[in-house]
């Protein structure tokens, strides 16, 4: 589904990626770790096209750059980290931008788009958010009307950049929820940067830890969550516990004055 080989990014004179290479099945759930300024945004980027790199990124076999924007979005939904507050639209019309590559040039939306929305926004449960508007909303609202927007286009592939973070614990813990439903039952490719270690040894199946634009450590979350490796990768001494129930570990920093 995406494969990239031997990507190198830049902005500027600065590398951001350097010679990275990965694949990503069809209905794989995988998150990207590791910490600020390791590449997971850039590489979020390249993997949509919204970035240029070097060595060749692949979408379901073919180049993205070969992707027309509307094909591409029929293909990928992107969630950024945050959306603009000054955006001119109530919840469902944002929603609504999410079935442009549907949608004839200057038609209006069909019911088919309508009934995509109407899904979309009861899933995220933000049907309560129709008639307000983007200005007017907290910054997890807004973040939650993103994820409406992105199921709303029915993608194969979902690509989210720290979409929980402005959320609470119980929308956070929903949101994940969802994911991981839409990515059994419907065989969505899910993958999301994630700050949150335990959130993201708790819900994805492969994890992807990156440092100073490279992968350090891939594999499952027991695999890559290990003291050493997240060590290694945030210069941070942790201590990895084991929770009870299935619910995955709770990764603990602690200062060097602490030890």
């Amino acid at each position: 589904m995406i494969e990239l080989r031997n990507i190198s990014a830049f902005y500027g004179r600065k590398q951001v990626l350097t010679e990275l290479s990965l694949k990503i099945d069809t209905g794989e759930a995988v998150a990207l770790i590791g910490p600020n300024g390791a590449g997971k945004t850039t590489l979020l980027k390249v993997i949509s096209g919204a970035v240029k790199a070097k060595g060749e990124t692949c979408i379901k076999g073919r180049p993205v750059q070969e992707l027309s924007g509307y094909e591409r979005a029929g293909i990928i939904s992107v969630v950024p980290q945050q959306i603009a507050v000054d955006t001119p639209l109530n919840g469902h019309d944002f929603v609504m931008l999410g079935r442009t590559h549907c949608m004839p040039r200057f038609a209006p939306p069909s019911e088919s788009d309508r009934e995509a929305v109407e899904e979309a926004m009861r899933c995220t449960a933000t049907l309560a958010l129709s008639h307000r508007f983007i200005a007017d909303m907290s910054g997890g609202e807004r973040q939650r009307l993103a994820l409406a927007m992105a199921f709303a286009a029915q993608p194969r592939i979902i690509l989210l950049d720290e979409a929980t973070a402005h959320l609470d614990l119980h929308h956070r813990a929903e949101t994940m929820q969802l994911l991981r439903e839409m990515n059994r039952t419907r065989g969505l490719t899910v993958l999301m940067a994630v700050h949150d270690l335990s959130l993201a040894g708790r819900y994805f199946d492969r994890l992807i830890l990156l440092k100073d634009g490279r992968i350090l450590k891939e594999g499952t979350p027991s695999e890559v969550l290990t003291e050493q490796n997240i060590e290694d990768a945030y210069e941070c001494p942790v201590r990895v516990i084991e929770l009870p129930d299935g619910l995955g570990a709770a990764i603990v920093p602690i200062a060097h004055s602490e030890l």
